[in-house]
């Protein structure tokens, strides 16, 4: 069943074509996510709430881009949305642990176990998306969509509703933040 039939059979309600949509896209929604929020069960969550919104709105969906595109869409939306409210869940926890309101919330380290990663190259990967925690959120969808999820330039400015010149000026910039992010640990490694 191509897009345009499955998209078409989501709009009329059909459920069958809803569980088809959810087999053939979760992987791409949850290392989508799992690349933005670097935590499995989080990423378990948003691909929920992908799915959800989904259903709630495929009516919307007009056919103007791809349905890959629009799907890329919702994801990083839900992930950076989740970014940041655990953002704000964290600066709320310091303003109470300075007036004496400590719950004993622990705060985690970033947790990196991306399916597509061999073990014996986990830890080199961890420092990659501890460097990508630390670039702006734009260079870090940019470089996550092209690097990772392997889309060329001209569909990750479909998919952030942008240009290609500035894709193309998002990624010089990530990779130079990268690169001074990562210098630390690859100079620790070579001695």
């Amino acid at each position: 069943m191509n897009q345009p039939e499955l998209v078409l059979l989501l709009q009329q309600g059909d459920e069958s074509a809803f569980k088809k949509l959810v087999d053939e896209w979760q992987d791409m929604v949850y290392n989508t996510a799992v690349s933005i929020v670097q935590n499995a069960d989080d990423a378990d969550d948003i691909t929920q709430e992908v799915f959800i919104q989904v259903y709630q709105s495929i009516s919307s969906f007009k056919g103007e881009s791809k349905f890959s595109t629009w799907l890329y869409k919702v994801t990083l939306s839900k992930a950076l949305d989740h970014e940041k409210k655990k953002k704000r869940k964290k600066r709320f926890a310091f303003v109470q642990t300075l007036f004496g309101n400590n719950n004993d919330e622990e705060l985690h380290p970033v947790e990196f176990d991306h399916p597509g990663v061999q073990l014996e190259k986990k830890q080199r990967a961890n420092e990659l998306f501890n460097a990508l925690k630390q670039i702006p959120d734009k260079q870090r969808i940019a470089f996550t969509l092209h690097k990772l999820e392997g889309q060329s330039y001209q569909e990750v400015a479909e998919i952030m509703n942008t240009s290609l010149y500035a894709v193309e000026s998002l990624m010089g910039r990530a990779k130079t933040n990268l690169k001074k992010a990562l210098s630390k640990y690859y100079l620790d490694h070579k001695k």
